[in-house]
Parts: C-alpha cells; sequence; structure tokens
C-alpha cells in the first residue's frame, strides 16, 4: 500500500474509489465499508483509497473528552495494507482542517488531490467543521466534483452498531474476548520493553514490563492470557498482568507486564506488540508471597492451555 501526506498525492494517479475515516483499530464495521468499497472499486475497474486523519480529530476538537485509541497510526495502516487497500492519505488534522467547510474538505481533498469518482462511507458518515457534512451533503456536491456516493448500512452485533466507542467500553471493562469479536482479532498494545523492579525475575516468573505507546487503551487492572510478537514477528504466549500489584505496593502506577512462557531472552528496549485473548481473572492481593506465586503458576498454565487452541 503507497502512503501519502495530504497535499502530496500524486497528481497523475489514476482516479479511485474512495472512503473516509479515522478507522481507529480496523474493527469490523469497519472493514465491512472496505469490503463494499472494494466491490465498488473493482466494478469500476479504480484503485482503492484511504483518507484518513492523524491525530484524531477529537483531540483537537475536543481534547478533554478525546478518546484513547485502540490501534497507533502505524498500525492502522498496517491493518489497511493487509485488507488490500491500494493507496492512503492521511491528513494532518489542526486546527486549520477542523474549522474547514465540509464542503471545502471535499473539494480541496476528495476532488481536488484523489479526484475519486466513486465515495463510499457508511450511512452516519459525518465530518467537516461541527461534522455539518453527511452523506446528503456529499450527494449535493457528487454532480459538480465528478464522483458518486455509496453509502454503506452499518453492520451491527448482538443487535447494535459495531464502532470503537463500543469496543472502547468492552476493554474499560476487561472483557477483551467481546473486544477481540468485534475488532476481528485481540485488542493489542504496542511499546518498548523497559527495566522494572525485578519481582517477577525474583518470584520465578520473570517479566517483560511494557512502556505502552501514549494514547492506547489499557484494559482494566487483571490478569490475561494473550501473546507476545517480537520485530521478527515471533510470537510468544504471554500471561498478562496489568494493574498495581497490591501485595507489594499501596499505590504503584498501573503497570503492564508480561511473562513470555517458556522464553527468558534479554528484551530491555525491544519493541513488540502485546495482545489481549482471555481474561484470566481480576487483580487480587495475596497474603502471602507463596500464595501469589501459586496463583501465577496457575495463570501461566491456564495461559498456555488457553492459546494452545
Amino acid at each position: 500500500m503507497e502512503v501519502f501526506a495530504e497535499g502530496a498525492y500524486p497528481a497523475d494517479a489514476p482516479r479511485c474509489a474512495v472512503t473516509i475515516g479515522v478507522y481507529d483499530g480496523v474493527h469490523l464495521g469497519h472493514r465491512h465499508v472496505l469490503a463494499r468499497l472494494h466491490e465498488v472499486a473493482a466494478d469500476r475497474g479504480l484503485p482503492t483509497a484511504v483518507v484518513t486523519f492523524d491525530p484524531h480529530p477529537a483531540s483537537v476538537v475536543a481534547p478533554t473528552r478525546a478518546p484513547l485509541l485502540l490501534s497507533s497510526v502505524e498500525r492502522r495502516l498496517e491493518l489497511l495494507a493487509v485488507l488490500g487497500i491500494d493507496r492512503c492519505v492521511v491528513v494532518g488534522f489542526d486546527e486549520l482542517v477542523a474549522t474547514e467547510p465540509p464542503a471545502g474538505f471535499v473539494e480541496r481533498v476528495l476532488v481536488g488531490q484523489l479526484r475519486a469518482e466513486a465515495v463510499v462511507v457508511g450511512e452516519n458518515f459525518r465530518f467537516g467543521h461541527d461534522r455539518a457534512g453527511d452523506v446528503a451533503l456529499l450527494r449535493a456536491i457528487a454532480p459538480t466534483g465528478g464522483f458518486e456516493v455509496e453509502p454503506v448500512p452499518l453492520d451491527a452485533a448482538g443487535g447494535e452498531p459495531i464502532s470503537s466507542s463500543r469496543i472502547r467500553a468492552r476493554l474499560a471493562d476487561g472483557d477483551v474476548a467481546a473486544a477481540a469479536t468485534l475488532l476481528g482479532r485481540p485488542h493489542e498494545l504496542e511499546g518498548t520493553v523497559v527495566r522494572g523492579d525485578g519481582r517477577g525475575r525474583a518470584l520465578g516468573f520473570p517479566t517483560a514490563n511494557l512502556a505502552v505507546d501514549a494514547g492506547l487503551v489499557i484494559p482494566s487492572a487483571g490478569i490475561y492470557a494473550g501473546t507476545w510478537t517480537r520485530p521478527s514477528g515471533e510470537a510468544r504466549t504471554a500471561a498478562i498482568s496489568v494493574g498495581h500489584r497490591p501485595t507489594f505496593y499501596e499505590h504503584a502506577e498501573l503497570l503492564v507486564e508480561a511473562h513470555l512462557c517458556d522464553f527468558d531472552a534479554d528484551l530491555y528496549g525491544e519493541r513488540g506488540r502485546l495482545a489481549f485473548v482471555a481474561r484470566l481473572r481480576g487483580e487480587q492481593k495475596f497474603d502471602t508471597v507463596d500464595d501469589l506465586v501459586a496463583q501465577i503458576a496457575r495463570d501461566v498454565d491456564a495461559s498456555i492451555a488457553i492459546l494452545r487452541h
């Protein structure tokens, strides 16, 4: 997939079928729209294009209410590439873009730069200053803009539309299995392994302490089964702890750490991706260290059993 900053799209690129959105998480609702984009593009013999935004528009328009993200922009682009998107334009969202009238954005980006022939969006799509742009506005501009508009009905699960906010709510509850059902894959955290206080190793279960990339949604405190994927692509089963280590501390900061099963290499400074597959239990304060060690051993066994299937 070719990736362009807004304003750097090739002037000689062919016309395209395009969709617009943040696409945070590239979840199943997003994939529903992208699947229709592929169909429209194939019918017309066009390449596919996605216009997305970085940072998240809410971080500029309403920073105190801006959501934590399901994926970094880098991961978003990787996921779009896996889904076969041909081109992606990343619009740097700032105050100027935030105050741009919807029609101005369409003329400047969709018509002026991408020369869109077809625009495929969810039926509830909103954009532009004060979110005043919608499907009706796109259709009003379409005849002069030289493109057609196709709204896509929202994909639903359990009677509710699939949305990034719905997935964030499941993660806030620690229900990573439900989040994975809506995402189409386990929720992931990206970051770098940093040195901790060494307690895990002293207990016989060394952990990789993850400095999570800023802005990502961290599931609620608890113990989880999952995987750690290294830059090489090698994946390891992991027993993951998200919490404050109450057995040892009264008011410790939230820590994300993972014991990699049957693995004990030096990971300090290594970047990787931690995926949450299943919640094992809530965070607990144990009366003795021996009780904690016994429970960790059970958590490791449970993680191995879950990831074996």
